[in-house]
């Protein structure tokens, strides 16, 4: 069951508040701005993307919900990523909280990565974490706090031997949340970071939800449910929402009881 998000929780702290989502376009970041959207709160996301994100911000103004403000780019150029910040924050206000989603799970072995390689998955999956953290926290410390929700994997838990850049890079996430959590906690910024299981979105099944996988996941989870992207998102409301105001460097494992 994936769940509906009508039927999901209501966060009255959510509505109004402004959001911004990296990687909106797809996947999990597109449920996390349809549930925001949903929760009427004020959304920008980017991606690189712009097809389907423009699909995305009509679907959701069709259902009657606030649309989300697309802005096209790619965020491993910081300067870009920096000026989205700011449009969003021009647009909808200052932002109240961030959902540091946007990453790329690309199969590697070792063998085969080069320097270059190596450098991109750091930026593609790490380096903008960091930098729209940096980016929102005058912003949040103005507003007298934040959240911050960085999103990691647990694939750095349980070692996964078929990715080793992106497993790196995801285990650093938890190492910078947990150093900018006791740094923006002064100014009463949560900063936690969420670590997704195996997510049924559309780029999982179509690339890797083999038979084998499909007994992996039988094997290995506690529940015998398939996760999906709306179950991720459900969590990141909580982390944004007032209902979580004294939960700060920490891990939300949602991964069906994998780990």
């Amino acid at each position: 069951m994936q769940g509906d998000i009508d039927n999901g929780a209501a966060y009255p702290s959510l509505a109004g508040r402004s959001v911004f989502i990296t990687g909106g376009g797809s996947g999990i970041g597109e449920s996390l701005v349809e549930h925001f959207c949903a929760q009427k709160s004020r959304v920008a996301f980017i991606d690189l993307a712009e097809e389907p994100s423009r699909r995305l911000v009509s679907r959701i103004a069709a259902k009657g919900d606030p649309a989300p403000f697309f802005i096209p780019g790619d965020l491993r150029d910081i300067a870009i990523l920096r000026t989205a910040i700011a449009e969003a924050a021009k647009r909808n206000g200052p932002i109240a909280a961030l959902c540091n989603n946007a990453g790329n799970d690309d199969r590697h072995r070792s063998e085969d990565v080069t320097v270059d390689y190596w450098d991109d998955r750091m930026a593609v999956n790490v380096r903008h974490q960091f930098f729209a953290a940096q980016a929102v926290r005058p912003q949040m410390k103005e507003a007298g706090g934040g959240s911050i929700i960085n999103f990691g994997s647990i694939t750095w838990l349980v070692g996964d031997g078929d990715c080793p850049a992106y497993v790196t890079s995801k285990a650093a996430i938890t190492g910078m949340t947990r150093a900018l959590a006791r740094e923006f906690g002064r100014d009463r910024i949560r900063v936690n970071c969420m670590l997704p299981g195996w997510i049924m979105t559309e780029r999982q099944m179509r690339l890797w939800l083999t038979p084998e996988g499909e007994r992996q996941i039988a094997e290995r989870q506690c529940l015998p449910d398939r996760l999906f992207p709306p179950d991720i998102a459900r969590m990141a409301l909580f982390l944004a929402a007032d209902d979580s105001r004294m939960c700060s460097s920490q891990q939300f494992i949602v991964d069906g009881g994998w780990v």
